[in-house]
């Protein structure tokens, strides 16, 4: 028997990412857009899903992965141009900040600036966090597609009102969501093509944060974000 040609390997793989790209798709999608053989569909989106070029929805159909991401924007130095700019904002909102990135249900941070004295909320970079909790997973989810939201609602402590108002104003509060006594406002960091990137996050103390956040600290995250995305050009 032959070896596989590995272009034609190859040449299948990338039908089933472009499969992806429009929608999430469950294995029969993948086999009525792409014409390949349901086993051969399934062999290859798991084999790419495995090098988290497609990740499983809530809804268990494929979707680019996060590492598509990565490789278009470079994870690296998203990372790095994120740091720079959340030291400025630590500075001027007093509190400590974070950036985040969707990986699956889960948000990761890649960025961390923490407040150097007094009681602040500690995130360190590498932390893996729900996203069904948080300002930072609301200013994730508020520009996914339907599907990628719909299954985590129930779970949620938001709802989809919660994320219409975040589409609405451009940025997200929380209290108390995530942990007991932290306040986090937060906001998204989108690509030219409005895809979100990641998102900006301040946590602290509700009695310091507060429950309604100036107009202050709210420019100051919105600006953050607007330097980031600007920077990764």
């Amino acid at each position: 028997m032959g070896q596989p040609n590995p272009v034609a390997v190859l040449d299948k793989a990338v039908a089933i990412l472009r499969a992806v790209a429009q929608e999430p798709a469950s294995l029969a999608d993948l086999v009525t857009r792409t014409d390949l053989p349901r086993a051969t569909a399934h062999r290859l989106a798991v084999a790419l899903e495995g090098h988290r070029l497609l990740r499983r929805t809530p809804a268990g159909t494929w979707a680019p992965g996060p590492a598509l991401t990565e490789l278009g924007h470079g994870s690296a130095d998203l990372a790095r141009v994120a740091g720079r700019h959340l030291a400025t904002l630590r500075d001027a909102s007093g509190e400590s900040a974070q950036f985040y990135v969707r990986e699956g249900g889960s948000r990761v941070c890649v960025a961390a600036a923490e407040r150097a004295h007094g009681l602040r909320d500690t995130v360190p970079v590498g932390a893996r966090l729900p996203m069904t909790a948080g300002s930072a997973a609301h200013a994730l989810l508020a520009f996914a597609p339907p599907e990628d939201v719909t299954p985590l609602l129930p779970q949620a402590s938001f709802t989809a009102r919660t994320l219409l108002d975040v589409r609405r104003r451009g940025w997200a509060h929380s209290v108390a969501e995530r942990e007991p006594g932290v306040a986090s406002l937060s906001a998204p960091v989108r690509d030219p093509a409005g895809a979100v990137l990641g998102a900006v996050s301040i946590s602290g103390p509700v009695e310091r944060l507060g429950r309604r956040p100036s107009p202050e600290v709210v420019g100051a995250v919105l600006e953050t974000a607007a330097a980031i995305a600007r920077a990764t050009g």
